[in-house]
């Protein structure tokens, strides 16, 4: 039995009934009924009461739901007051959160934002380091570029020489294993350079292209065949000693001068480069041996003067990335290396073309040489085309017929100097004439490719010597015996090569002062070019091509001969 006391109905909390509501289990107008119906709900009240009284809060917990809600009525205004249940409290509290969060945050931002601003307005950079001497390790690094440089072989330039329109832009590569260059010449002040240029030691040759844009690119790999010409800077000019620099920044040793303690060289500041960090150090251009600008017996640009002022940018490898400078003549000049565009480059014609591997001749190679002039005879003549850069401000272009049966060849040649002349060229048994004639009366052509002479020659005022006498007899003289007389002194295989779709071996005989390149055809055996290095280092050639030659008439014989003028004794300059 349950003995403890009845707790009194919580009125407080009782909602009056409403008419029509289902809750009160009674109609509108009701009389007694309704009355019956109420006893009966108030009784369940109490029960219901007595039932809860075991979950009921505190008075504490009681007050506290109180404050509560007296806090939602003030927040949600009066349109809420009918929703009285505990739920509304916690998402209040979640929305008093949120509201905090998102102002401390806007502070944060705004706080954030302040301070990086004066932040801003207030930094300055760490001041640069100064400059100093160089340590052991960076005065090894400098003594090693050049050999360092030689080691590589090669790589890409990029130059930019002289101020507003005396600028020069040169682009392309250089090979310091075999002393080579190989640009793209532009800017404003390119002047007669503009196009292609290559050197070989002393031996400068262009391919000009005024109408080139002042802008450079990078040459063609493989360079084009034609309009190549020997060419002599003018002294004096801007562009020698910047070519000299770029040649002579290879060695085969490093340079003593660079670790002495008296030197001048100083560490200025650091750089990045994609290839690592590089130090920039300030130092005199190199004092070795300067390689030669121009052809033998013309005057030499004047060799840069160091004046303090040149720097090198060089990785931990003693790799040169980057050279500025000031040259004499030229003004300050900014040299930009690209050490992995490495390419194989090749040589002009005009330079001896491709370089290849000198070696004793096979017994087939051997046989064919030995049978070339045979089969010239039973071939019977050719059609010649001439290249020849026997100076430098001589250069011929040629086109004719050599018959190896009569023992005769006749050519009409253009210098590209005089581009409104021919000279006539007739060689025989009894010598070597020549006319000179108006481009029109001889052929006619441009100078760059003159027409085959006409027939038959016409009559004027031919001059007669001996063969021999200088580069273009010579190797006029050599093409007609090719087909008569075997090949004197040891023959080496130079490399193969390719001409006018033709596979050849290019084999070198001759005496020791006048050596010949045969280009003798693996297929057929015939003689495909005749090259002959002149006098200059330039290397001149012609060109044979199997053909029906018309009857070449004697030359006429002169009333008082001139005697030929002898051939220099000297040795040429060594061979490929």
């Amino acid at each position: 039995m349950d003995t403890s006391p009845t707790p009194a109905p919580d009125t407080a909390h009782a909602t009056p009934s409403r008419p029509g509501d289902p809750s009160t289990g009674s109609a509108p107008g009701s009389g007694d009924g309704g009355s019956a119906s109420g006893a009966s709900t108030t009784a369940r009240t109490t029960g219901g009461a007595r039932r809860a009284t075991a979950r009921r809060p505190s008075a504490s917990g009681r007050a506290a739901a109180a404050r509560t809600r007296a806090e939602d009525h003030e927040t949600t205004g009066p349109d809420d007051l009918t929703d009285t249940t505990d739920t509304t409290g916690p998402a209040t509290a979640g929305r008093r959160r949120r509201r905090t969060v998102l102002l401390l945050l806007g502070l944060t931002a705004v706080t954030s934002a302040t301070a990086l601003v004066l932040g801003l307005l207030s930094w300055a950079p760490d001041p640069p380091e100064p400059a100093r001497p160089l340590t052991v390790s960076e005065s090894d690094r400098l003594a090693a570029v050049r050999v360092t440089n030689l080691r590589d072989l090669r790589a890409g330039v990029r130059v930019t020489a002289g101020t507003d329109a005396a600028r020069v832009e040169l682009v392309g590569w250089v090979d310091w294993s075999r002393s080579l260059l190989y640009l793209d010449v532009g800017g404003p002040g390119a002047g007669a350079e503009r196009g292609l240029l290559q050197k070989s030691g002393p031996v400068l040759v262009i391919r000009p292209d005024p109408a080139a844009v002042p802008t450079p690119a990078a040459p063609p790999l493989m360079p084009p065949a034609d309009r190549w010409r020997l060419h002599r800077l003018t002294p004096g000019a801007h562009l020698a000693p910047v070519l000299d620099l770029l040649l002579d920044l290879a060695a085969d040793r490093p340079d003593p001068t660079r670790t002495a303690p008296s030197s001048e060289a100083r560490w200025i500041a650091r750089d990045t480069a994609p290839a690592g960090p590089l130090d920039v150090i300030q130092a005199p251009l190199a004092t070795g041996a300067p390689a030669a600008s121009t052809a033998p017996g013309t005057p030499r640009a004047a060799t840069p003067t160091p004046d303090g002022q040149t720097r090198y940018w060089l990785d931990q490898d003693a790799r040169l990335h980057k050279l500025v400078t000031r040259l004499p003549g030229t003004g300050p000049v900014t040299v930009v290396f690209n050490r992995e565009d490495r390419p194989t480059l090749r040589p002009v014609d005009a330079l001896g073309g491709r370089p290849g591997l000198p070696r004793v001749l096979t017994d087939a190679e051997q046989r064919r040489l030995d049978r070339l002039p045979a089969r010239l005879r039973a071939q019977g003549g050719a059609t010649l085309t001439l290249t020849a850069p026997v100076g430098t401000d001589t250069n011929l272009r040629g086109a004719g017929w050599v018959s190896w049966t009569a023992r005769t060849a006749y050519l009409a040649v253009a210098d590209l100097g005089v581009p409104d002349r021919r000279t006539l060229l007739r060689r025989h048994v009894a010598g070597l004439a020549r006319a000179d004639l108006p481009a029109v009366a001889a052929g006619g052509g441009t100078a760059e490719a003159p027409a085959r002479p006409p027939l038959p020659p016409p009559a004027g005022a031919w001059r007669v010597t001996r063969p021999g006498g200088d580069d273009l007899s010579v190797l006029v003289d050599a093409a007609v015996t090719a087909g008569s007389v075997g090949h004197r002194g040891a023959a080496v295989r130079i490399r193969d090569d390719v001409t006018a779709g033709r596979t050849v071996d290019v084999i070198e005989a001759g005496p020791a002062g006048a050596r010949l390149r045969y280009w003798i055809d693996r297929g057929d055996g015939s003689l495909r070019r005749l090259e002959l290095r002149t006098d200059v280092g330039a290397w001149a050639h012609l060109d044979l091509q199997p053909a029906v030659v018309p009857r070449l008439a004697a030359n006429p014989r002169p009333a008082n001969p001139r005697p030929a003028a002898p051939r220099p004794s000297a040795p040429r300059p060594g061979t490929r």
